[in-house]
């Protein structure tokens, strides 16, 4: 089996070779679903892991914009189409330096199986731009999205392909993005998520994939007869999955410790507490300030350069990039106590990680499920700009809370190992597989 793993994964490499990120993703779903693909005659024939590691569809393309000074820039635009069996492609925008195609291909496929395991008819899909726009202009990231929209346009459709936001993606940006699309295309219609609430979003979006994260973990905790209250939790970033995260394990009795930031994090051993976090926000959404700002206010202690993982803890979660959670950062966790760990960025855990979480038989939620709550609203919202209809604060937080509920569902099914611990990379992994691999067999090749 392993010598069958690692042929699959050789051919792999040979066809996408430098793309580190999408080569690990790639790495982390074989070894679950090829040995499971064995069992199934039909799944073996068809070559359906070799299918879906190859996109659909790639579309690179060039985005050149003017800026307040009146000078010409240009960066590079992407959206990787992976998968559309069961439903258009659907997967956020991501505006930071470090995009590149390796990138978005490792999103793109993480974003095959996470959309599948919400149950919803939603497909896969990545894209974004090496555009930072830190430190830019309201105009200037105006006039970039109007570019990157221009050309983008021709790609994507209420039922062809649905973008939302990521990285460098909040609000504004998917404004600018939604009004050049109406503009060009001079319809009104659900072509990205993510949007305002007065202007076809929906409610409870911005908080989807923080909610979602901490129903998942309540799951795990409710399989064990344990619950959040009284747990102490260590928090990365301090954006948006951070900080709804944060919002409801405090709500539901838990001690958040720390959150951070591209220059290190904040430890506040008497916990960060409703105020603290509107502070926070504050901070983080309208000043655009630094976290350490935090530290200054409160006379918490601050780390610069460092991440959190070395505070003592019950629950870490980390919600801020791919990598940033490592083999000895997992080590100390195990060492002081940590009972879970659960992932609000996507692939933010090392293998080396994983490998030693699972090897201490500690629990450890993959993003692909733990993090769907995002793409889950994501996908409400669509249902809901189809009926021409918005539901209630409450309606959908509830949907939410069913899918992340059945989510683990999903995973308890293809994840128990023979001594009863639960793999819940097994479990998201072969779950997503399932659906997916279902609708190409009936679909034929294509």
């Amino acid at each position: 089996m392993t010598e069958m793993i690692n042929q699959f994964l050789d051919k792999v490499q040979k066809r996408n070779a430098g793309e580190s990120e999408f080569l690990q993703a790639v790495a982390e779903v074989a070894e679950s679903i090829i040995p499971y693909i064995q069992e199934i005659p039909q799944y073996k024939s068809a070559r359906l892991l070799e299918r879906i590691v190859e996109p659909e569809r790639v579309i690179i393309f060039r985005v050149p914009w003017l800026n307040d000074k009146g000078d010409i820039e240009v960066n590079r635009g992407f959206r990787v189409q992976m998968n559309s069996s069961i439903g258009p492609y659907k997967g956020g925008l991501r505006f930071h330096p470090s995009v590149n195609l390796g990138v978005l291909k490792f999103l793109a496929f993480e974003q095959v199986f996470k959309n599948s395991l919400t149950g919803l008819p939603m497909g896969g899909g990545k894209g974004g731009a090496d555009f930072d726009p830190k430190g830019r202009s309201d105009n200037e990231v105006m006039k970039f999205c109007q570019s990157f929209m221009t050309e983008l346009y021709r790609h994507v459709g209420a039922d062809i392909d649905v973008p939302a936001g990521d990285i460098g993606v909040g609000g504004r940006e998917i404004g600018y993005l939604f009004g050049q699309y109406k503009r060009i295309k001079g319809e009104f219609s659900g072509v990205l998520t993510g949007k305002g609430f007065e202007w076809g979003g929906s409610l409870i979006r911005p908080e989807a994939t923080g909610y979602g994260l901490v129903y998942f973990v309540e799951e795990i905790l409710k399989a064990t007869g344990d619950s959040l209250v009284g747990k102490k939790i260590t928090i990365s970033g301090s954006g948006n999955v951070a900080q709804y995260a944060a919002e409801k394990c405090i709500e539901r009795g838990a001690m958040v410790l720390t959150l951070s930031d591209s220059e290190g994090f904040i430890y506040d051993p008497d916990g960060i507490d409703v105020s603290k976090l509107e502070y926070i926000k504050h901070l983080k959404n309208t000043d655009r300030g630094r976290i350490k700002k935090y530290a200054e206010k409160y006379n918490c202690s601050f780390f610069p350069g460092e991440r959190p993982w070395k505070i003592k803890c019950d629950i870490a979660l980390p919600n801020a990039t791919q990598n940033e959670l490592h083999a000895d950062d997992a080590m100390q966790l195990v060492k002081n106590g940590c009972i879970c760990v659960a992932e609000g960025a996507n692939m933010p855990c090392t293998p080396e990680a994983i490998a030693i979480f699972h090897k201490s038989r500690i629990f450890f939620a993959p993003g692909k499920a733990a993090n769907a709550g995002g793409v889950a609203v994501s996908g409400l919202e669509m249902s809901q700009n189809s009926q021409r209809y918005a539901w209630s604060r409450d309606e959908v937080d509830n949907k939410l809370k069913s899918i992340m509920k059945d989510i683990h569902k999903i995973c308890l099914k293809y994840g128990k190992e023979k001594d009863g611990y639960m793999n819940y990379v097994k479990g998201a992994n072969i779950g997503g597989f399932v659906k997916v691999a279902d609708a190409m067999l009936a679909q034929g090749i294509v």
